[in-house]
C-alpha cells in the first residue's frame, strides 16, 4: 500500500483499526512502526521482558491477508498490544519476573492470548512485571527495573509497571495487566493511563501464574477509555477451564459508552474514613476530578464515610494463598529458594506461618466488610478517592521492594470486597500524573467506562504525552 504513514504514535487503538479496514495503513507497517518505537524507548525504560518481532510481523502479515481478501475482521484486527509476563502466550517466554522460570517457554497461550489473537490484535511483547507481581516497584533479578516514562528517577508502580509504562510512552496503545491489590490501578495512576480492575471472576485467569484464587484480576490498561471498553469487551466472558469465573455473559460495554453520568449518585472521599499521610495536592485533584462529573450531571456527596481497614485481614489470606499457589513449590525447595527475590522470600515464609484460624478469621472479616460496603453503596453508584495519595515515589527514596500499606491504602479494599474499580488520569501535580479512583459494585464496570469518558471529555488527557517521548 503507497501512501503517507500517519502518526501512529499517540493513536486509540481503535482508530487504527479505523485505518487498517480502510486500507490506509496497513497491518505490517503498523506493527514495524511500534516495534521500532519499542526498540528506540526500552533500553531507557525497560517496560519489556521479551520482544517478538517475527511472531508479530507474521501475525501482521496474516492480518493484512485478511484485509486483502475482504474477510470480517475482529473488533482488534492489526491493533498492537502487550501482555504481562504473568500469563501464556504461545511462543514467547513467561518468566514471571523470576529466575526461576528465565527459561520456560509454555506450549499453550493463556485464555487472554486466546481472546487477542482472535480479535485480531497483534501480540507484540511481554511486559516486565516484579517477580510473581509481588512488589510496588517493577523491579527483579532478570533486568533493570522498569522506570516511569514523566520522570525517569522515579518508579513506574508495580506490577503491572512495564504495562502502564508502555502505554503512556506510546510502545503500544493497549495493554494487559493483572491486578491482585492495586498492580493495575497504582502503576496508571503513576504513569497517567487508564487502568480497570474488574469485578471477581469477571475475567478468566487461566494460564499463567496465579496471584491470590480470591483478589487478582486481570484488565486493560490504555490511554484511551472506548479503547479500555473495547479490550475489556474482549477479555470478559466465562471460560470452563476456570471454575471461579463468572458464567454470565457479559454486557455491551460499548453500547452504553456515551450514556454519561447525568443521575449518577457519587459519593467522594479524601480518606476512606482512616487513611492518613497523604499529599494534600493529591487529594485536592482527584477531588476536582470528582466535581466535574457533577458539572456532567451527577449527584456528588462527601459524606462521613467511616469504612474499616481490611489490610490486616487481606494480608493474611494474600500471603497464605501466594504460599499455596507458588511458594510452597519454589520457597520449600532449596534449589529454588536462592534464586528468588528477597520480597519474595520475605511474602512466601510469612504466607507459611498462616494458621488455619487466622486464615478463618480473615475470611469472616472480609465477609464484614463487603457487608459494610454494600450498606455504603445503598445509596452511591460510585464511590470516588485519590487512586494513590502520592506521587510516583523517587525510586531512591523507596528502598525496600515489597508493598508498603500506604501505596494500596485506597485500592486493596477493591479486590478484599470483590468490587471492580477503574483508575482516571485527572491532572498534574508537580509535572506528574494524579489518578481518580473510582469504585462500583460487583458487574457495574459499564458504569466506570461512562464515568472515565466522562472525564476524558471534560478535561482530555490524551493529548498529553511526555516530553522527551
Amino acid at each position: 500500500m503507497a501512501f503517507a504513514l500517519p502518526e501512529l504514535t499517540w493513536m486509540a487503538g481503535w482508530q487504527i483499526r479505523d485505518l487498517i479496514t480502510r486500507k490506509e495503513v496497513s497491518p505490517l507497517e503498523v506493527a514495524r512502526h511500534f516495534l521500532d518505537r519499542i526498540q528506540e524507548l526500552d533500553s531507557k525504560l525497560h517496560c519489556f521482558l521479551a520482544i517478538a518481532p517475527g511472531a508479530a510481523l507474521e501475525q501482521a502479515q496474516r492480518a493484512q491477508d485478511a484485509v486483502l481478501r475482504q474477510e470480517p475482521l475482529g473488533p482488534l484486527h492489526g491493533v498492537p498490544v502487550s501482555v504481562k509476563d504473568m500469563f501464556w502466550v504461545k511462543g514467547m517466554p513467561a518468566t514471571a519476573g523470576s529466575l526461576v522460570y528465565r527459561d520456560f517457554m509454555p506450549d499453550e497461550d493463556s485464555v487472554h492470548a486466546e481472546r487477542l489473537r482472535k480479535a485480531g490484535a497483534l501480540i507484540l511483547g511481554k511486559t516486565n512485571t516484579p517477580e510473581f507481581g509481588l512488589s510496588g516497584r517493577t523491579a527483579n533479578r532478570l533486568g533493570p527495573e522498569c522506570v516511569n516514562p514523566w520522570d525517569l528517577k522515579r518508579t513506574s508502580g508495580g506490577s503491572s509497571g512495564g504495562a502502564a509504562a508502555s502505554v503512556a510512552a506510546g510502545m503500544t496503545p493497549l495493554a494487559i495487566g493483572s491486578d491482585g491489590g492495586g498492580s493495575i490501578r497504582l502503576p496508571a495512576a503513576f504513569c497517567g493511563v487508564f487502568g480497570l480492575h474488574p469485578s471477581n471472576g469477571r475475567v478468566p485467569r487461566q494460564g499463567g501464574f496465579g496471584g491470590t484464587l480470591i483478589f487478582s484480576g486481570v484488565g486493560p490498561i490504555t490511554r484511551d477509555i472506548r479503547d479500555a471498553a473495547l479490550l475489556f469487551q474482549v477479555l470478559a466472558g466465562p471460560d470452563d477451564r476456570d471454575p471461579t469465573c463468572r458464567r454470565e455473559t457479559p454486557p455491551d460495554y460499548l453500547a452504553s459508552l456515551e450514556e454519561g453520568v447525568k443521575g449518577l449518585a457519587i459519593a467522594w472521599t479524601p480518606d476512606n474514613g482512616h487513611i492518613t499521610g497523604s499529599d494534600a495536592k493529591v487529594v485536592e485533584s482527584a477531588h476536582q476530578a470528582a466535581c466535574r462529573l457533577g458539572e456532567w450531571g451527577a449527584q456528588v456527596e462527601e459524606p462521613d464515610l467511616k469504612l474499616d481497614d481490611p489490610s490486616e485481614a487481606m494480608g493474611v489470606i494474600t500471603r497464605a494463598d501466594n504460599y499455596a499457589f507458588l511458594g510452597r513449590i519454589l520457597y520449600d525447595d532449596p534449589g529454588t529458594r536462592g534464586l528468588l527475590a528477597p520480597y519474595s522470600r520475605i511474602r512466601y515464609a510469612g504466607g507459611r506461618e498462616v494458621t488455619g484460624a487466622e486464615y478463618a478469621m480473615a475470611l469472616k472479616v472480609r465477609y464484614q466488610f463487603i457487608a459494610q460496603l454494600d450498606r455504603s453503596f445503598e445509596q452511591y453508584d460510585l464511590l470516588a478517592s485519590p487512586t494513590v495519595g502520592y506521587l510516583a515515589p523517587c525510586m531512591e527514596d523507596w528502598p525496600e521492594m515489597g508493598m508498603p500499606p500506604s501505596l494500596v491504602a485506597f485500592t486493596e479494599m477493591v479486590n478484599f470486597s470483590g468490587y471492580a474499580a477503574a483508575s482516571v488520569p485527572c491532572g498534574f501535580v508537580q509535572g506528574l500524573p494524579v489518578g481518580l479512583h473510582l469504585i462500583a459494585r460487583p458487574n457495574q464496570e459499564a458504569l466506570l467506562f461512562r464515568a472515565a469518558r466522562v472525564l476524558e471529555q471534560a478535561q482530555p488527557w490524551s493529548p498529553q504525552h511526555p516530553t522527551w517521548a
